[in-house]
């Protein structure tokens, strides 16, 4: 209840500041209740015998890397759905069915992928593809980071920067899944893959919710400098929100470098060729 409702005021701080303002004391007092009811999240596990979350388990280097590389991943790629749907929607004046329709080519890019995550791990490891595909992700969101306000097309804005976000995302989720079971005893490897999970989720609603705060700031404040065509303030606000992620994208390739230990990536690539592990669990999400 505690660690719920905690994320949950938080998240709603942060989209509301949009509107209460940053310092207003309805936003303060949001952001103070959310770290009291965190804190207490993190009092009650330390002191049960039996705590939903043990927290001997991040003594494991890989699976604190994966999941902080986790909680990015969702802050960059959940939000981009969101954005991506405005923009056919609201901008493009796409249906929603079509919007639907839209997503195909990104299904089976990450579909495609995450097949090739999976031969790619066995070979070289967990890190690497990791890594690449997060920069793939980047590159996407930038791509996407300068979609027109006028006179764009899905197959000339939209289909490339999709493409390029759905082959990073396939090479992203398969490796860092690995990496969070990584080193795990077989009774911890249901926490530990229940905690990548968490880790993803929570990363894309706090990502949305900055992101969306973000697009909202930058659409506000360009129809009030008199903008008021609401395609141009929308797609500025998509764009700034595109580039962020894009930030998230490259601050969790960074981390993931820093983070993940090369040896035990190597390691399990070892064990997988050797047959002594599976070489394909399922990925998150």
């Amino acid at each position: 209840m505690t660690v719920t409702a905690g994320l949950s005021l938080l998240v709603y701080a942060v989209v509301d500041a949009v509107n209460s303002g940053w310092g207003s004391t309805g936003t303060l007092l949001r952001l103070a209740g959310a770290a009291v009811l965190l804190i207490a999240f993190l009092a009650i596990e330390l002191r049960q015998r039996h705590p939903l979350m043990p927290f001997s388990i991040f003594r494991l280097r890989t699976l604190r890397g994966a999941n902080i590389v986790g909680l990015l991943i969702g802050m960059s790629l959940f939000s981009m759905f969101f954005f991506v749907s405005l923009y056919l929607q609201n901008v493009l004046h796409y249906s929603p069915i079509k919007t639907g329709v839209s997503y195909l080519p990104l299904a089976i890019g990450i579909i495609l992928s995450a097949g090739a995550a999976s031969q790619l791990v066995t070979r070289i490891g967990f890190k690497p593809p990791l890594i690449a595909g997060l920069l793939l992700v980047a590159a996407g969101l930038l791509w996407f980071s300068q979609v027109p306000a006028t006179g764009g097309s899905f197959a000339a804005d939209v289909l490339g920067p999709s493409l390029l976000a759905a082959f990073g995302l396939g090479l992203a989720f398969v490796p860092v899944t690995i990496a969070a079971v990584s080193g795990t005893s077989s009774q911890e490897a249901g926490l530990a893959s229940g905690l990548i999970n968490t880790s993803q989720q929570v990363g894309g609603a706090l990502g949305l919710a900055i992101l969306a705060t973000i697009a909202n700031s930058r659409t506000q404040s360009l129809f009030h400098a008199g903008v008021h065509s609401s395609a141009v303030t929308l797609t500025k606000g998509f764009d700034r929100a595109f580039l962020v992620g894009a930030g998230f994208a490259i601050a969790g390739a960074i981390l993931a470098g820093l983070l993940i230990s090369s040896r035990e990536s190597r390691e399990h690539a070892a064990a997988a060729r050797g047959g002594e592990v599976a070489a394909v669990p399922a990925p998150a999400g």
